[in-house]
């Protein structure tokens, strides 16, 4: 039973990227979240994407929770306006954070740091270190060769059909937020045993 106000963690990148489109749909998210009455959980910057989300979820009435390694915050790259700021040690530290912090996660464009926090997330849900839903959200195919490549690992026997299928898509922000809200978490153990009793992937 979530005892707190709602809250979406958003993974996306510290760059704003060479499409401006990109940036327009980080600012529809963070405004859908403050419509929603839903809360935003972060990595805590300003700069990119990520700022943009921040401001918008901001400037519509949501509470924002940043998570940022100490290395970072050294550096002064950390969001002036934000509610709550937490200083981590290190990025293992900001993952662990803000998932116990989240309610769900919504992927947006980003690099390879957004990648690895989607994919890690993902991973946790296989493994059943929790039973929060993810959402990859674009309007424009960014995240098809992602969804490709774990296609692929089905078909190469290394993951099984309904751990691929815990990543959801969405095209629109408040289609993100609400399969959120109705994600139900699969019964598909990741150590179920195959024909010979060795662990399938």
């Amino acid at each position: 039973m979530v005892e707190h106000p709602w809250r979406i963690c958003v993974f996306c990148g510290a760059s704003r990227g060479a499409d401006p489109a990109h940036a327009a749909l980080a600012a529809k998210l963070g405004a859908a979240l403050g419509v929603a009455g839903v809360d935003l959980v972060y990595g805590g910057g300003h700069a990119g994407l990520m700022g943009v989300v921040a401001d918008a979820a901001l400037d519509a009435g949501a509470e924002v929770f940043g998570v940022i390694p100490e290395a970072l915050q050294a550096r002064e790259l950390s969001h002036p306006r934000i509610q709550h700021l937490e200083v981590v040690p290190d990025m293992h530290s900001r993952k662990a954070r803000m998932n116990a912090l989240s309610d769900g996660f919504i992927v947006l464009p980003g690099g390879i740091g957004t990648l690895e926090e989607a994919v890690e997330i993902q991973s946790w849900s296989q493994l059943g270190f929790h039973r929060k839903g993810i959402v990859y959200l674009d309007e424009d195919g960014f995240w098809d060769p992602f969804f490709t490549l774990t296609q692929t690992m089905v078909d190469g026997g290394f993951l099984r059909p309904a751990h691929r299928d815990i990543a959801l898509r969405a095209d629109t922000p408040e289609q993100a937020i609400e399969m959120l809200r109705n994600w139900q978490p699969s019964g598909e153990s990741r150590w179920s045993e195959g024909p010979q009793g060795e662990a399938k992937a």
